[in-house]
């Protein structure tokens, strides 16, 4: 079978056993811990445009994150007196978030590697502080103690307020990403970040504008940012700083290299180890993080290129034998 082929297959197979997932979970717990898995597979989505399809590697994605959660938390909470409805209270996010995504890269566009790497983990680290000291002398995120009271999710009318509706509201949300992230890997943007990531100065030589792509591929994956920012806070019901440290930028880096930069279904399957792992060895309780540790040292030493590979990339092919020209008699 051919390899979009067998993808198509395996991702309605998942569809599948997602959507009755909640109906043979042994507890509620577990639709809480299976509704975290949509959620940060759609962040590691939105990553995953950034770093394995324009191959930007941004170790500040946790500040979209935060942004896109404090935005939520101002717009349907009492902090500033807005009770949004959830409909209308998203998409301004995600607009916003977006163009948040566009101020934070355009001063990264000359940098790459790890010197693109070093800059964005500031500017996380950075909105991380704002977080914790815009609370004076006019009080805006609520500081250390944040924002509590947000408003739940309302859809026709009925709010939800169970694990399985807002599981089954981040599944929808991430059915949705992952078709946008394969339209968009296959159209002319996602060419031209194919391009940037392979080749820069090959890209611009064929004509591409890398400025606007890369602006795009930062835009685009802030708006993912954005989506699950505002799920986390209208699910939490509350929003703190400590939510969005530079750990969070790593653990969602590490679902798109686990689960092979670039794969759709790959980054999906990485979110759903490094969520669901740490629950599965929580009776070990002070040694779960240590053997999940090695297990992810084992895969990487043996799997480096990831649980599922990008086929983006084509490898050189040997010569065929009798085009090679016949060795010289010695």
């Amino acid at each position: 079978m051919a390899p979009l082929g067998w993808q198509r297959w395996m991702a309605a197979l998942l569809g599948l056993v997602a959507l009755v997932a909640p109906l043979v979970a042994p507890n509620d717990y577990w639709v809480g811990v299976m509704a975290r898995i949509c959620l940060y597979a759609t962040l590691a989505l939105g990553l995953n445009i950034v770093v394995g399809f324009a191959g930007l590697l941004d170790l500040g994605y946790v500040a979209f994150f935060g942004i896109g959660s404090y935005l939520y938390a101002f717009l349907a909470s009492s902090h500033f007196g807005l009770h949004l409805p959830f409909l209308l209270a998203v998409p301004i996010v995600v607009v916003l978030t977006a163009l948040s995504g566009i101020l934070i890269g355009a001063p990264t566009l000359r940098l790459r590697g790890d010197y693109l790497a070093i800059v964005t983990l500031g500017f996380g680290e950075i909105t991380y502080l704002l977080l914790i000291n815009l609370d004076r002398p006019l009080n805006i995120t609520g500081g250390p103690s944040g924002i509590v009271g947000i408003d739940p999710p309302a859809l026709a009318g009925f709010a939800l307020s169970h694990n399985t509706q807002y599981y089954y509201l981040f599944l929808a949300a991430l059915a949705l990403t992952l078709l946008a992230s394969a339209r968009l890997r296959h159209s002319r943007i996602g060419w031209a970040w194919q391009a940037i990531r392979e080749d820069e100065l090959a890209a611009r030589a064929m004509g591409i504008n890398t400025t606007v792509a890369k602006l795009q591929a930062f835009a685009i994956g802030a708006s993912f940012a954005g989506i699950g920012g505002s799920f986390l806070a209208s699910w939490q019901r509350s929003v703190f700083p400590e939510n969005f440290l530079f750990t969070e930028s790593i653990n969602i880096l590490a679902m798109v290299i686990l689960g092979g930069t670039g794969n759709l279904l790959g980054v999906v399957l990485g979110a759903t180890l490094l969520v669901s792992m740490p629950e599965v060895f929580r009776d070990l309780q002070r040694y779960r993080l240590l053997v999940f540790g090695l297990m992810l040292m084992v895969l990487m030493v043996f799997r480096p290129q990831g649980l599922l590979t990008f086929r983006g990339r084509r490898e050189a092919e040997p010569e065929p034998a009798g085009d090679q020209e016949p060795a010289a008699g010695v």
